[in-house]
């Protein structure tokens, strides 16, 4: 989730950069989530590749890519990778891993690329994260714009039903000797999230915010922007969706 605007007390340090310098780049945000599962990632791929019955060395796109982790495996199971994020120094950190069929840049999703794409793939809730609400419907129009006559596009988004159900209002979480309290809240049809910690004598505040997008939220979108909604999954195993129990919404269209 990217940073929203956040106010500090005296003391406190905080991001004053543009929106789009998100926390992402900061060591904090890797810190914090360190114990993520990339064995589950690498299932999803596995499972999600076979389900498209993508063709060999297939070209996929992995919109909003971070640091690269899903785009350098999906490169290493054979495919021709651009990963793009609006982060410049995510796409340094994930540059390092580049070769002759795995490329990053820098990138807007709410713009289209000239090239087409077999595939195009928007992973671990990577959207719903503009102040304006027509920047989604841009974005999607973008995807469809950017996809090959006989491409498909994937959104992995969190289920917000089962979130909003199980939302923990606060919690401390400690990782590397740092106390990072957590408070976690619905507003405005928004999931927010807010991170408050200190670490060598400073004080941080980071928060996160995402759009509360539920399943008919983006079937209205998709078909403003005349997508064609083929397949809705609930989890990495693309298990059968259902609206309060599943931990995730995957959607495949074109």
């Amino acid at each position: 989730m990217s940073e929203a605007p956040n106010s500090s007390t005296p003391n406190q340090e905080r991001n004053t950069e543009n929106w789009f310098s998100s926390w992402f780049d900061t060591p904090y945000y890797h810190i914090l989530y360190k114990d993520r599962n990339y064995r589950e990632a690498q299932i999803f791929m596995d499972n999600l590749t076979h389900y498209l019955n993508l063709p060999e060395k297939a070209k996929v796109l992995d919109l909003a890519c971070g640091k690269g982790r899903h785009s350098i495996y999906l490169n290493q199971l054979g495919f021709d990778v651009l990963g793009a994020d609006l982060s410049e120094n995510s796409i340094a950190e994930a540059s390092k891993n580049s070769n002759e069929t795995l490329h990053f840049k820098v990138h807007d999703m709410r713009e289209p690329f000239e090239e087409k794409f077999d595939a195009i793939f928007n992973l671990f809730t990577s959207f719903g994260y503009f102040e304006s609400d027509d920047d989604n419907l841009t974005t999607l129009r973008a995807i469809k714009e950017s996809l090959s006559e006989y491409g498909f596009a994937v959104i992995d988004f969190m289920n917000v039903t089962q979130v909003i159900e199980t939302l923990v209002p606060q919690e401390v979480k400690t990782v590397e000797g740092i106390d990072f309290h957590i408070k976690r809240y619905v507003e405005d049809g928004h999931i927010f999230k807010e991170i408050d910690f200190e670490d060598q004598g400073r004080k941080f505040h980071f928060t996160e915010k995402v759009k509360a997008l539920t399943l008919k939220d983006f079937q209205d979108l998709m078909d403003e922007a005349g997508i064609y909604l083929l397949d809705i999954f609930g989890d990495y195993k693309l298990k059968k969706f259902h609206k309060t129990e599943s931990e995730r919404l995957i959607m495949i269209f074109k």
